[in-house]
């Protein structure tokens, strides 16, 4: 069979007489053609960004209640299931948000009537004395600046109009919290039909192994989101009942930050301790120093106590991982990078251990050797 000759000329023609040319023109058009489709292609994907936050939640969220579906499954149709579990997590959000929103617009309305006495006091205090006292006019002129910003009524109505802006965003955030609930009805709804159809995108003698790993990597995800919910609620109820009985300034407000906190394994908990306990000065340093108390005496219980029973049957995953996956999904996607990472090193774990690890295992000789024998 004769081949054909390409030749890519540069300058003159090639003395093949048979040969394809491909002239400089031709050759720098088609790759001109391939930047501007790869452009298009990453201008579609930024205007489709929103789009896929919301399937990936959904989807996340799917693989995190399907474990609490599989166990009604037990004894009730997966469609009896899938409803039980989306209206049950629809009423706990809503009771949620009866529970919480009255209570942070009530403090929020009294705080804003009481915000000058506030400043007034934090003024006359002792320890603001002793501040200005030893880091001189440049504190004081700082202070003073930030009262007089709170105390103008241009910059109330300033304020005002970054809440109605707040509440646009608000209200878009409901929209998008529809369309996720949507699709993490169908997704949870069809989530065994989603496993088989990506099954048949393997080869047939591999299916086995893949569905396997499929449905490691899935109950793995599974419990990590069942298991940091858990954590996550039980920081934000106790942080609602001991910042209201120290009398801590908007303590729904605290737990809500609590509770968002540690979704967010290791950083996010000492993140929001650390908030927590900075808001606390607006009452008194005593205040501020019994709420840091009791964050590091809760971060060492559930570190040592409360996390390694809930998450005892989720995939172990290091500690420095944690932190450098946690840190790197945060960065990359922000809070809800932070979210999704942890999940995603579980599952990286998972596919090295049982991919990974074996087909090393298996090489006991050279490549060299192998092909000898």
């Amino acid at each position: 069979m004769r081949r054909r000759q390409v030749t890519i000329i540069t300058g003159e023609p090639g003395p093949s007489a048979g040969g394809v040319r491909i002239e400089p023109f031709t050759f720098g058009l088609v790759g001109a053609l391939g930047v501007l489709v790869a452009l298009l292609i990453g201008t579609i994907v930024g205007q489709l960004s929103t789009v896929l936050v919301y399937i990936g939640i959904a989807l996340f969220l799917a693989l995190g209640l399907d474990p609490i579906v599989r166990l009604i499954e037990r004894k009730l149709p997966r469609a009896a299931a899938v409803a039980i579990v989306v209206v049950v997590v629809v009423l706990a959000f809503a009771g949620i948000l009866l529970a919480i929103v009255p209570i942070v617009v009530q403090q929020i309305a009294h705080l804003v009537e009481t915000g000058p006495k506030m400043i007034d006091d934090l003024l006359r205090s002792d320890w603001y004395r002793q501040l200005a006292a030893q880091y001189g006019d440049s504190f004081s002129q700082a202070v003073d600046g930030i009262a007089k910003f709170f105390k103008d009524p241009a910059n109330i109505t300033k304020i005002g109009g970054g809440v109605l802006a707040v509440g646009a965003g608000i209200a878009g955030g409901f929209t998008g919290f529809t369309i996720v609930l949507i699709l993490t009805l169908y997704f949870m709804a069809s989530l065994r039909t989603m496993k088989r159809t990506a099954a048949r995108f393997v080869p047939a003698y591999r299916r086995p192994r893949f569905t396997e790993l499929v449905e490691d990597v899935s109950g793995a995800v599974g419990r990590y989101v069942i298991g940091q919910a858990s954590l996550a609620l039980i920081n934000g109820v106790l942080s609602l009942i001991f910042l209201t009985i120290i009398g801590a300034p908007l303590p729904a407000l605290l737990a809500l930050i609590a509770f968002i906190g540690s979704l967010i394994p290791l950083v996010g908990t000492l993140t929001g301790s650390v908030i927590n306990s900075l808001i606390c000065l607006f009452v008194s340093p005593l205040t501020a120093l019994i709420a840091f108390a009791y964050y590091l005496v809760y971060m060492q219980i559930e570190a040592y106590v409360i996390s390694p029973r809930i998450m005892s049957r989720a995939v172990a995953v290091p500690g420095a991982l944690v932190v450098i996956a946690a840190v790197g999904g945060g960065a990359l996607g922000g809070i809800l990078g932070a979210l999704v990472a942890i999940p995603v090193a579980a599952s990286a774990i998972i596919i090295i251990q049982k991919v990974l690890f074996p087909a090393q295992d298996a090489k006991l000789v050279p490549p060299d050797q192998a092909r000898t024998a």
